[in-house]
């Protein structure tokens, strides 16, 4: 007589138990969703799905918008995006922050040890961008470039007139541009590109870059975290993530070349370096 009110108890407290779990864990997730913004460089697309899967983990959903270099500014400059983890400061992105920058919110340096410039295979018999001019036959008169939109198109064509180069910068997109380089390498031809470190094509190739003796792109750079105004307030939580966001050019290099294998997802390499690296998420999540 006793077991069946029993049983039917046990299950009742079971089945509330279960439906606190659920509704603990769907508390846990509802933490609003977070809108990234970037420029399709392959460092950006390593380093905004990292952060994209970090804060997944800590309960955000998560929105990633890629954008050429300008919108993106602008997107968080107006609210679009609430953030943005590949701001080149303080010379390639500098007419941006130099618009928007009463707009946005700087949180500082997420990684250090950059480079931009003119980049040419090792066996190129060319050093210094002042010596192109020479060698312009070899390169076809033209330099491969990247979206017209990104701040290093504008110090290259500072560069084509500071040293009043007869070659023609040639517009395209990381992955155009890198095409190309493969491309020339192979045929072991010359070829003269912009380019940044970290990139994972240095760790394929065997490059270097032109010396630039009139310093028209500047010392290293860092690359920043920059926010919109309002979040600390909207959404405390994410907005700490963001600002302890930081790792080495060496771990973005590692995604970056995960990103390189054949059929890979950015999005899943980025899963599976949280997942493997779970002491430094944990930094940014808890720091």
């Amino acid at each position: 007589m006793l077991t069946k009110p029993r049983n039917i108890r046990i299950a009742g407290l079971a089945l509330m138990a279960g439906a606190g779990l659920i509704a603990g864990a769907a508390q846990a997730q509802d933490k609003g969703t977070v809108h990234l913004a970037y420029v399709e460089w392959s460092s950006e697309v390593a380093s905004t799905n990292v952060v994209r899967a970090a804060l997944e983990q800590a309960g955000f959903e998560v929105n990633m918008t890629a954008l050429s270099a300008a919108a993106m500014w602008q997107a968080v400059a107006t609210g679009d995006a609430d953030a943005i983890v590949a701001a080149w400061l303080p010379t390639t992105h500098a007419e941006y922050m130099e618009r928007v920058g009463d707009q946005v919110e700087d949180l500082g340096v997420n990684l250090d040890g950059t480079k931009l410039g003119l980049v040419v295979p090792a066996y190129t018999d060319v050093d210094s961008i002042a010596d192109l001019n020479d060698h312009a036959d070899a390169f076809n008169g033209e330099i491969i470039g990247i979206d017209p939109g990104a701040g290093l198109m504008g110090l290259t064509e500072d560069v084509i007139d500071t040293y009043g180069l007869d070659l023609r910068l040639r517009s395209g997109s990381d992955a155009t541009m890198v095409a190309a380089l493969s491309n020339a390498i192979s045929n072991e031809e010359d070829i003269v590109v912009t380019s940044w470190t970290p990139h994972w094509m240095f760790a394929r190739w065997d490059l270097k870059y032109l010396e630039d003796p009139e310093e028209v792109y500047g010392g290293a750079e860092q690359i920043h975290t920059v926010v919109r105004q309002g979040l600390a307030d909207d959404m405390p939580e994410a907005y700490a993530i963001l600002d302890a966001f930081e790792w080495t050019p060496e771990q973005m290099g590692e995604v970056m070349l995960m990103n390189q294998e054949e059929g890979a997802d950015p999005y899943e390499s980025a899963q599976q370096w949280v997942e493997e690296n779970q002491d430094v998420v944990e930094g940014w999540i808890n720091g």
